[in-house]
Parts: C-alpha cells; sequence; structure tokens
C-alpha cells in the first residue's frame, strides 16, 4: 500500500519499531518523530493495546519496542503482532532495525555501553543472546532496514522515504558538500563537480578555513567562472522542484564535491542553501568532511515553503 493512503478510512496507522540494540531503534523513532508521528519509545507490550482502545488520534503511532522493557517475551510480541494483524481498526506494521554483529561490537566498543543483555560481560555475549531471541519477530518484520552501512542521516533519510505521510510531504532539500576522495555521499539525487573552480586551499590565510567563512565565500565568489555557473545551478534546480514535488517526491539531496570538501563545495553549499531557503523551500545542509573532522553538526531546516 502507498504510504501516503495508509492510515486511511479511520484506521490507526501504528509503527513498531523493533531490532538489536545499537542497531539505530532511537534514531528512528526520533526521525518518525519529526515526520508527524507521536512516538513512544519502551513502551511495556502489555500496554500498547490499551493504548490504541484509547481516544482517537489524528497522528500516526510509532511505538518502540526493546527487549529491556519488564513485560517483553517473544511470544507476547508474536502475539501482539497477531492481535493488531486481526484489528480491522488498527494498519500495524513491524519496522526491524538489523545490523551486522561485528559492527554491533564495534558501536558497542566505541561508546563503551554494556549490552542489555550482558551488564557484566562482553557486548558480543548480550549480542548473540539478543540476535537468538528476535529470531521469530524479524522473521515477522514488515520493513526491515540493514543499517550496518549506514549513517544517522542515512538512516533517517531512509526513514523518511518509507513513512513519510501525507501530512509530512513537504519537499525537503538538503544540500551537501562532500570530498571525492571520499567517495560520493550515499543517496544523493543530484552531484555537482566544482573542483573546476580556484582552490582557496592554496592561499596560505585561507587553508586553515573552511567554505562558511566569508572570506573562503568572498575567494570562491570572484573565480570568474562562479557567477554564471552558480545563476545556472539555480536555474537548473528551481525549475525542477515543483516537478519533483508534484511527482510526490518527499526528499531531494544536491551534492557538491571539491577535493578535499572543505572550501569549494562548502561554500556552494552553503550559497546555494541559503538561496534556496530565501526562495521559501525547506532546506538543511550537510558537511560530510567537516563532520568527520569534527568541526560540524548537521543544521537546522530552514523555509518555509510547503
Amino acid at each position: 500500500m502507498n504510504n501516503q493512503t495508509r492510515g486511511e478510512k479511520g484506521r490507526t496507522r501504528v509503527v513498531l519499531v523493533t531490532g538489536a540494540s545499537g542497531a539505530g531503534r532511537s534514531t528512528a523513532i526520533n526521525a518518525l518523530e519529526d515526520l508527524g508521528y507521536e512516538t513512544i519509545d519502551n513502551l511495556p507490550l502489555s500496554l500498547v493495546e490499551r493504548l490504541l482502545d484509547g481516544p482517537a488520534r489524528g497522528a500516526p503511532l510509532a511505538l518502540g519496542i526493546d527487549v529491556r522493557n519488564r513485560d517483553f517475551s517473544t511470544d507476547a510480541m508474536v502475539a501482539l503482532l497477531d492481535d493488531l494483524a486481526a484489528d480491522p481498526d488498527t494498519d500495524a506494521e513491524l519496522l526491524y532495525l538489523d545490523c551486522r554483529t561485528d559492527v554491533l561490537i564495534r558501536r558497542y566498543s566505541e561508546t563503551r555501553r554494556r549490552h542489555p543483555l550482558a551488564p557484566s560481560e562482553s557486548p558480543d555475549i548480550g549480542i548473540a543472546r539478543e540476535m537468538e531471541l528476535l529470531v521469530p519477530v524479524r522473521a515477522r518484520a514488515d520493513r526491515l532496514i540493514e543499517t550496518s552501512e549506514l549513517t544517522v542521516h542515512d538512516l533517517k533519510a531512509e526513514i523518511g522515504e518509507k513513512f513519510g505521510t501525507s501530512a509530512s510531504a513537504r519537499l525537503a532539500i538538503s544540500v551537501e558538500s562532500f570530498s571525492f576522495k571520499r567517495g560520493l555521499p550515499r543517496g544523493a539525487d543530484m552531484v555537482l563537480d566544482v573542483r573546476f573552480l580556484a582552490n582557496p586551499h592554496w592561499e596560505e590565510s585561507l587553508r586553515a578555513l573552511d567554505g562558511r567563512a566569508s572570506e573562503v565565500q568572498d575567494f570562491v565568489a570572484d573565480d570568474p567562472r562562479f557567477s554564471d555557473f552558480f545563476a545556472r545551478v539555480l536555474e537548473l534546480v528551481q525549475s525542477l522542484l515543483p516537478a519533483f514535488k508534484e511527482e510526490g517526491k518527499t526528499s531531494l539531496t544536491l551534492a557538491f564535491g571539491c577535493t578535499g570538501g572543505q572550501h569549494r563545495s562548502v561554500a556552494l553549499a552553503e550559497k546555494t542553501a541559503k538561496a534556496l531557503a530565501e526562495a521559501g523551500w525547506q532546506v538543511s545542509t550537510r558537511h560530510r568532511e567537516l563532520e568527520r573532522r569534527g568541526l560540524a553538526s548537521p543544521q537546522g531546516e530552514t523555509g518555509t515553503k510547503a
């Protein structure tokens, strides 16, 4: 069934979110909340049907189910799924976040957290226990997202693509910068190479700065080739956005790449995002290489066009 039509005819749309601890359940819940879902995390299984028996809600529900819940069991989870499937007033689906064991072990090592099923043992023991426990639940998944190779941003984008509702169907534009040395960004819809522009790296006074600095942006804009290129890019993008929106597309990623992902691509991403936001579009920026170096975090959305 199309995402835009689920939950129609008075049925309550419910997405149950579960999966291996460390696979991204909290990120998925937050992404669903951003899409307009009413979210509750770590809800005991015994309360799910009581919640649905309550007053009708306009927004769809996203419920995080964790093995740490006091009444969690595989049998109880499967029984709940059977009950929801038989309920004519509920449109329920199970989203399962999966991840390879080696990646989960690395994530636990990086965060130094204890696994909930092995609080006094090594994380790999808890991961193995949980994987075995969740086998019947995983088999019932309506949607499975493998997160081993996904960043937080990639997972949020995939959730948006799969679970966007008509209420959240504004076209969200992400303008990104990246380094070609590290490969193309995952999921980019349009990629533009700006390595032909003068490189601020070779200016000693600009080398330590990045494309968010006005000095770097001015340097890039002074290249005789910049103005025509920038005007043509904006004209192309702005001519396509209404068509993408009419087609039902809910997100678009425009990526600018340069050699190091620090100067030219960042400057173009910043200028493009600003121009699109001023034109009324919902825009966010991401600078992949700066984030990797701990110099930037994803910025909030700007623009208000529906």
